[in-house]
């Protein structure tokens, strides 16, 4: 009797260890992704006399809302022809759909499918019109800019992700930060 009792306590907490689990990685994958989107150069140069500094520092964090449904919106990539829109329901499950470039002059649409929010981490999977899909991932992010070291900074709220290497005129990316518009 003594064991039964102890393997449903052990039992009946898989679920509740699961839970934790999943979410520390969730917010370790947040983490890893809004990392990329964080640089920072410093340069001076002097010549004839004449000294130039250049200063950037970008810093992006995890931005993870209380309630899921704050994240429903449209992102897009400010010059790129890169968007999507989301409703996001309180429990984190969301329906989105988006577009992409295909080529120069082709856009392509996709519908998001399974979509969950757990933190600032979404996971769902693409579907394009042709049926073909693949995974989305990303996370919600307060990227700040910062023009030099006494710089207050310019923050804005968005949605990065890493990906599959696309070219657009002539670059090759594999990471987007998508602010939201609305």
């Amino acid at each position: 009797m003594y064991c039964t009792s102890v393997s449903l306590a052990i039992v009946s907490a898989l679920p509740a260890i699961a839970q934790q689990t999943s979410a520390a990685s969730a917010q370790a994958r947040s983490n890893v992704i809004a990392a990329s989107f964080s640089k920072s150069k410093s340069m001076s140069k002097e010549k004839f006399g004449i000294r130039k500094e250049k200063y950037l520092k970008v810093q992006s964090e995890p931005a993870v809302r209380p309630n899921p449904a704050d994240y429903s919106g449209t992102y897009a990539v400010p010059d790129m022809d890169f968007g999507f829109q989301l409703q996001v329901n309180h429990d984190g499950t969301f329906d989105g759909t988006g577009f992409e470039p295909l080529s120069d002059n082709v856009r392509r649409t996709f519908v998001l499918k399974n979509g969950r929010i757990q933190g600032a981490l979404l996971t769902a999977t693409k579907v394009y019109a042709s049926g073909e899909s693949e995974e989305f991932e990303g996370a919600f992010m307060n990227r700040s800019t910062y023009q030099s070291p006494t710089d207050k900074g310019v923050t804005v709220f968005g949605f990065g992700t890493l990906g599959r290497p696309v070219s657009v005129s002539g670059l090759t990316i594999n990471k987007f930060f998508f602010e939201k518009m609305s």
